[in-house]
């Protein structure tokens, strides 16, 4: 009973400690805000897109950004080694854009036939992109986000009035399946929690720093001084060590909640989610065991076991763990509906995400060290290469 007694303790001041955190964390978060009108001149921006395998999103990403207010744009999409009808449907869509001049925006389509040794498909295609591009503003984003017509205005702006280097934007995610949406947004808010992402917007911090991969807008001098896509050629989280360097050369960025400006669908079943994962999640722990084993164990005690103690435990102890569950919870409705949007009966299903995402990391950490690398979008991606390119105290 003692342990009992401890764990009760020891998770309450976490959770307590993670209110206090949050409460003062999200008011760092504002969502991104419209600007009111185009400046004079404005900077060209150059959109960069990379795709494999995307026949069945590609067209509705570049059709909405076609459709973009903002005036001064090019799009640059890079089909890296796609077996499907990728490469054919963007020369089909490059051709229609070039029939109706209207658009005023021109799209370019470079296609990548193989890769370079010491790179990963991705970030290759979007090095690649970034030497095609000539805007003053680069904007790095996925083939299956769905953008509003001012998305692109509105960003623009929020740096330009704010002399910000590198905007990046939490979308709104959506998820079809009710175990898909309850993984996801536990996921997100685990995610967030952990890394106390907030911490993007403090300027007085230069460790921390983020990037989602759904819309990195950065200027072309920040993306040359950080060293480009070749300062991380190698690591799957792409998107996060963007901002993570961004912020170590003490460059400003923000994060916006951008939930009316893009949306995406992450994954379209849980099971592709799981298997999705498995390329990532050991790389945030920086490919080391005992990190990842701790990690595991931090999830399952501060998460999963005030479940378990309510019921195991009596007297104080049980209702201290009834705190926890229901300090937890509070901070899970306030995190969601900022970034995932309102609590739905998904929330039910919590202990059960808890031990979902403990599996997920368990099995990517397991099949990192089996295979000795990753496997992603059919390239294997070896072990040794990755840890090459991964500094001890990331």
């Amino acid at each position: 009973m003692r342990l009992l007694d401890a764990l009760a303790g020891a998770t309450l001041l976490y959770w307590l400690a993670m209110l206090w955190l949050s409460v003062r964390g999200f008011k760092l978060l504002r969502p991104l805000p419209e600007s009111p009108r185009t400046p004079a001149d404005p900077p060209l921006v150059s959109v960069i897109i990379a795709a494999k395998e995307e026949e069945g999103s590609i067209l509705d990403t570049v059709r909405h950004l076609l459709a973009q207010s903002y005036p001064r744009l090019e799009i640059i999409a890079v089909n890296d080694r796609s077996t499907d009808e990728t490469g054919r449907r963007l020369e089909e869509l490059k051709r229609w854009s070039e029939q109706r001049p209207s658009t005023g925006i021109p799209l370019k389509v470079v296609h990548i036939t193989s890769l370079p040794d010491g790179w990963l498909g991705k970030n290759h295609a979007l090095y690649q992109g970034y030497l095609q591009a000539r805007g003053t503003y680069l904007l790095f984003t996925d083939a299956d986000v769905i953008f509003s017509p001012n998305c692109i205005r509105d960003a623009v702006g929020y740096a330009e009035s704010r002399s910000v280097d590198h905007v990046t934007l939490a979308p709104l995610m959506y998820a079809k399946s009710f175990w898909l949406r309850a993984f996801v947004h536990y996921f997100l808010f685990s995610l967030f929690l952990f890394l106390r992402i907030w911490r993007a917007n403090d300027d007085r911090q230069h460790r921390f720093g983020t990037g989602i991969g759904a819309f990195n807008l950065i200027r072309r001098s920040a993306y040359e001084a950080i060293g480009t896509h070749r300062a991380f050629a190698l690591r799957p989280d792409d998107d996060l060590h963007l901002g993570r360097l961004v912020k170590a050369a003490r460059l400003r960025q923000r994060l916006a909640l951008g939930s009316r400006h893009i949306a995406i669908e992450w994954y379209r079943s849980l099971s592709e989610a799981v298997r999705g994962l498995e390329k990532n999640l050991f790389s945030g722990f920086g490919y080391r065991l005992p990190v990842a084993a701790l990690g595991v164990l931090g999830l399952l005690a501060m998460f999963l076991f005030p479940f378990i103690g309510l019921f195991a435990a009596q007297g104080w102890p049980a209702l201290v763990f009834g705190l926890d569950i229901a300090l937890m919870l509070v901070v899970y409705v306030l995190l969601a509906r900022s970034i995932t949007g309102p609590v739905g009966p998904e929330i039910i299903a919590f202990p059960l995400t808890v031990c979902l995402l403990g599996y997920t990391v368990i099995r990517s950490t397991w099949l990192t060290l089996r295979q000795r690398g990753i496997y992603w979008r059919g390239t294997f991606y070896s072990l040794k290469e990755m840890k090459r390119m991964t500094k001890p105290d990331d």
